[in-house]
């Protein structure tokens, strides 16, 4: 099995110090990697719909400042979202940041889903499975493009030609390739494609609630590893050659687990037992948190666990536990 790593995910900062400050102790707290997500939204009636947090800083500078104040950390987007940018300037956007990184970009990929976004910005939102063929041909095209050479590329929404894609990667191994979601499609296509496989909720529903941890139980999240592996198996490949994420985002260190777990349940509308298993959620001592991460990596092979900023330093001491740092 892949050895443990954790991330950490940051949607705002209150200075430009406190963002460097924050990824270095991120760094220094032995966490692998540091994301950005791709939401544009600040305070308003849009955002009220979505239900989603503000997101005060844009990803890709705000992930170029984060490589630029640590040296180790590995640096990434849960994920972009591939409506808000042409393929092309996404792909070049995500190179040149490798290049600076020295090779430290997670570069994620994934279909776009807040609907109340879509129609605040003055963006089309085509229906799933056209924005999901997008995403792959994004895919696809950004393999073409790391690869060196002349860019050849020509889909049905992604079409480059003609050029050569610079900067190269950093490292010999390419840059890796991260795609998220929750959706059949999208995992098998995650299976085929990917490096790390980010596990999500099911989000059709457009918008943050009740149904996003429904759909990701752990009875569902065993039928998404079996998604993930028919399109791995379907492009000949093993299942020990992709990195599985997860986003932990019920995360309380706690000595008290049952009480958060069923104000938790009460919420989405799931059973305490049910929250108390669901792939989603760690909750308790850090102690009981450890088991838990390590029962999950052996039931659906996550070894790659992102935490909130607000747990940065409560989750530290699981982080040092599992990874030895």
């Amino acid at each position: 099995m892949k050895p443990f790593r954790f991330g950490v995910q940051s949607y705002n900062a209150e200075t430009p110090q406190a963002w460097r400050d924050k990824v270095k102790k991120a760094e220094d707290l032995g966490y692998s990697a540091f994301h950005l997500a791709d939401h544009l939204l600040g305070p308003g009636p849009a955002l009220k719909k979505c239900n989603h947090p503000v997101q005060g800083l844009a990803a890709v500078p705000a992930m170029a400042v984060a490589a630029e104040a640590t040296s180790t950390i590995k640096v990434g987007c849960r994920v972009f979202c591939i409506d808000y940018r042409p393929a092309a300037v996404l792909i070049k956007e995500a190179a040149t940041l490798d290049f600076f990184s020295g090779g430290r970009l997670e570069f994620g990929l994934g279909a776009g889903w807040l609907e109340a976004e879509y129609e605040a910005l003055g963006i089309k939102m085509d229906p799933a499975g056209e924005r999901v063929t997008r995403m792959e041909e994004c895919v696809k095209a950004a393999k073409v493009a790391f690869a060196g050479g002349e860019v050849h590329y020509d889909g049905k929404y992604v079409k480059l030609h003609d050029y050569e894609s610079l900067p190269a990667p950093a490292n010999p191994n390419g840059i890796q390739i991260m795609i998220g979601g929750g959706s059949k499609r999208v995992l098998t296509i995650a299976g085929r494609e990917a490096n790390i496989v980010s596990y999500n909720f099911d989000n059709s529903s457009g918008k943050i609630g009740p149904y996003g941890a429904q759909s990701s139980t752990a009875e569902l999240t065993a039928q998404k590893v079996a998604w993930v592996k028919a399109g791995a198996e379907s492009a000949g490949r093993k299942m020990s050659e992709l990195e599985f994420e997860i986003g932990a985002y019920f995360t309380v260190v706690t000595p008290d687990p049952d009480s958060v777990n069923a104000n938790f349940a009460k919420m989405f509308g799931i059973t305490p037992e049910a929250m108390a298993d669901h792939p989603h959620a760690y909750i308790g001592t850090a102690d009981q948190i450890c088991d838990i991460i390590q029962d999950r990596r052996e039931k659906y092979g996550i070894s790659y666990f992102t935490v909130s900023e607000g747990n940065l330093e409560a989750f530290a001491p699981v982080v040092s536990r599992l990874t030895g740092k």
